[in-house]
């Protein structure tokens, strides 16, 4: 990294040209990244243009390669597929086709290609690159361009991104269209699942790819699995076939079963969901239903997350590019753990390819090892998760670990009691559910809470548990009595700001209570986002979400409204507290023209010129406007008073429509990844309490009171980390609950750029060019998907 911070704004653009393609199947998000390249390439001076239906648009050349403009782009975030065409190209994979799409570039000037496609499409583009100099050579031979512009073209620039909903390009914890998918998948299960609840459907077969098969049984608590990097053992039917009859002993109305394409049992045989049906059939008798989603997973509107993703690599791309010298390799921009990186394209290539290597030579356990650390992960948490041993399978164990939530509800928390649970369980120890929160704890809402206790709480929304936002401090006597009738150990808190006060309150009670020195583990959950020690809380990417239906409700009315023709501006207030997560990253997602927060004062002139800015977008052909407000932003500029500013001063241009989310933001089925993130933090952190507790435990008894064994377990940059909550007091804001630094501030440029703003936009971390091998070694925990 840079020792001093840079800018973009020394990073011109100005006569050089940038072109951008998308190649191989579609993916959601995949238009997020193209409006990204676009923008970001005006922005900084440059060229662009969009060339349609992938290679085969290059090759053909004419009017599939069109110079793109500001409004090319506009309202194309929200959009699925890809705008722009994409095609398979056998004609780039010749000679002859390279030469004439060497042609049509240098025609054009475009000597910087932005490629979104899967491995295949950007090993064509670097096989590309390596011969440019030799076409060019045979073009001048040929007189179809002069030496002159062979010289003035010389180097050809790669980057790439990866779209593809597989997720199966190594280097990167995340595809473009990954999450989308994942979306349409659970949104299917959550849909039987509620007809579960009115007829017997005993048995539901999805067939899906193979990292969406392994998340999606995450997200949804599948009963079973199927994967081909882990081929069932031997006898594998009769044991599924007793899970399933102990599930329906347990009044289990619906059992998820999930087969992944290429699914081969161990003696390489084909797992079919047809084979998988009729075995539940003829020995179990059960009714059971096949579903295979097919290109249902590639359809529907990005997530908050892929369009998040798709324009912070788009930015990155074009600052790649901007910064590539003749020497630079073709490099993919990724994203690892929370941030964007670029990492040498055919390192990456060749590492995706050595994955498949091991699957044909039946190596499965290198396979999954190369396949990253998250995806090992993501299948570690499941094999915890899914195996329900008999009483005699389990270790013994003398703890007894209490969990509860405190605070406001947010989409995840039930994921994150499950695993507890079941983790929990797994390693022997005695689990205590608490209600209500420290309230309930000083009450003795206390019970044991079992493996079958928490079967289908993933897809929950709010807090089953119950949750307050009472804190122990004026309650301290009877939590530490609690605490002595139950024999507790061990505390798991999953909340918000207030979880985070109530264990700093525990701490401070040690000295006086003996009863609090015990293991304490802390998990961020909250839609504010506002949790020191975390880049990210379990509960605000369901919010996220929430804010980008509205975005998309919007677009839908301004169609549906006087034959598309009425210009109209949404007011939104996002809610937050002083925490600005949800109203910045949100207008990231959503493509906000503004976003108002408190860590960003803003005064009557910031307004007006909001206002004079907005309305010389609307006299062009864009139809609709976004702003989004942080509830506590300015006591003064209330969203009412925003609404009638706008409202008044873009009379005769556009009208304006206001919307408080409010409660809305809370509510509803978690999404994947808060489903997905709660479920893996919280096994992580039962593993953390289990490891605490033996080595805590003397003479019958178990005492902590090291700052180290009260901590809260949070993402930081590309790890998960345990840090002592006493260590994180220096880092808070306690007035206005919220840390001190947080992360996403460096997004609100991206936001304003591609809203057609002047700012700067600090790069200080970008321009990694990082090896393969080397992010390996210091990748110690990815905590995405």
């Amino acid at each position: 990294m840079p020792d001093t911070k840079k800018f973009f704004e020394n990073l011109s653009g100005a006569g050089k040209c940038v072109a951008v393609l998308t190649s191989g199947g579609d993916a959601q998000g995949m238009n997020g990244a193209v409006r990204a390249v676009v923008r970001m390439g005006i922005y900084v001076g440059a060229k662009v243009y969009l060339i349609h239906e992938g290679y085969q648009g290059m090759v053909d050349g004419g009017d599939n390669i069109k110079e793109a403009t500001w409004e090319s782009v506009s309202s194309m975030l929200q959009v699925g597929g890809t705008f722009i065409g994409s095609a398979r190209c056998a004609e780039f994979r010749t000679h002859d086709g390279r030469l004439r799409a060497a042609q049509n570039l240098v025609k054009r000037g475009i000597t910087n290609l932005c490629v979104i496609g899967g491995d295949g499409s950007l090993t064509g583009a670097n096989l590309f690159r390596e011969e440019w100099s030799g076409l060019l050579e045979e073009l001048v031979q040929s007189g179809k361009i002069d030496e002159a512009a062979a010289q003035a073209h010389s180097v050809l620039h790669i980057v790439g991104m990866v779209g593809s909903i597989d997720n199966d390009f190594c280097g990167t914890d995340m595809t473009i269209g990954t999450d989308s998918a994942l979306h349409r998948i659970i949104e299917v299960v959550d849909a039987i699942m509620t007809t579960a609840q009115s007829y017997v459907i005993v048995c539901m077969c999805l067939c899906v790819c193979r990292y969406l098969a392994l998340v999606s049984a995450l997200a949804c608590g599948a009963d079973w699995v199927f994967i081909p990097e882990l081929p069932p053992e031997d006898g594998w039917e009769d044991l599924m076939c007793q899970k399933l009859s102990e599930n329906r002993a347990d009044k289990k109305r619906l059992n998820i079963i999930i087969v992944a394409e290429g699914a081969i049992d161990s003696s390489n045989k084909a797992i079919s969901t047809d084979y998988v049906k009729d075995l539940v059939v003829r020995c179990l008798g059960f009714d059971t239903r096949v579903t295979i989603l097919g290109h249902v997973q590639r359809g529907g509107t990005p997530s908050a997350f892929d369009r998040i993703l798709a324009s912070r690599m788009g930015v990155e791309a074009v600052l790649a590019l901007l910064e590539a010298s003749p020497g630079t390799p073709a490099c993919v921009v990724s994203l690892c753990g929370n941030q964007a990186v670029r990492l040498p394209l055919m390192e990456c290539v060749q590492m995706t390819q050595e994955v498949q290597k091991a699957m044909d030579e039946k190596k499965f356990e290198e396979a999954v090892r190369l396949r990253g650390r998250s995806f090992e992960n993501n299948l570690n948490t499941y094999k915890l998760l899914s195996h329900r041993k008999s009483d005699s399978e389990l270790p013994h164990s003398p703890f007894t670990v209490a969990v509860l939530n405190v605070g406001a509800p947010a989409a995840g928390m039930n994921a994150a009691v499950r695993s507890a649970v079941r983790v929990g369980i797994t390693e022997g120890h005695k689990m205590l559910a608490v209600n209500d929160g420290f309230e309930g704890f000083s009450k003795g809402q206390i019970k044991e809470i079992k493996w079958g206790d928490v079967g289908g709480w993933t897809g929950q929304g709010g807090s089953l548990l119950g949750t307050k936002r009472t804190l122990p401090l004026k309650k301290l006597d009877k939590i530490a009595e609690q605490i002595r009738i139950h024999n507790i150990n061990a505390l798991l808190v999953i909340g918000g700001f207030e979880a985070f006060e109530c264990v700093l309150q525990l701490c401070d009670a040690r000295s006086k209570y003996e009863e609090f020195c015990l293991p304490m583990c802390m998990l961020p959950a909250t839609i504010s986002n506002n949790v020191p020690g975390t880049d990210l809380s379990i509960g605000a990417d369901t919010s996220l979400n929430a804010i980008v239906e509205v975005r998309q409700m919007t677009c839908d009315r301004i169609k549906q409204s006087a034959s598309g023709t009425k210009r109209r501006v949404f007011i939104i207030e996002t809610m937050g507290g002083y925490c600005g997560y949800l109203a910045s990253v949100g207008g990231l997602a959503a493509g906000a023209d503004a976003a108002y927060i408190y860590e960003e004062p803003f005064d009557i002139r910031d307004l007006q010129a909001n206002v004079e800015h907005l309305t010389a977008k609307m006299k062009t052909s864009i139809q609709r406007g976004l702003v989004l407000r942080n509830e506590n932003s300015n006591d003064n500029y209330t969203t009412d008073f925003i609404y009638q500013l706008y409202s008044e001063e873009g009379k005769g241009v556009f009208d304006c429509r206001k919307n408080v989310l409010g409660h809305m933001q809370q509510g509803g089925a978690p999404s994947p990844f808060d489903r997905n993130f709660g479920t893996k933090i919280a096994a992580k952190a039962m593993q953390w309490i289990s490891k605490r507790l033996r080595e805590f435990y003397r003479e019958g008894r178990v005492f902590a009171n090291t700052e180290d064994s009260a901590c809260l377990l949070g993402m930081r940059r590309r790890a998960l980390l345990f840090q002592p909550v006493i260590q994180l007091k220096d880092e808070t804001d306690f007035e206005h609950r919220i840390p001190k630094e947080q992360w996403w501030l460096k997004l609100r440029p991206l936001m304003k750029i591609l809203a057609k703003y002047k700012t700067s936009y600090d790069v200080s971390d970008s321009g990694q060019l990082e090896h393969v091998v080397r992010l390996r070694a210091k990748d110690t925990d990815n905590s995405t998907i």
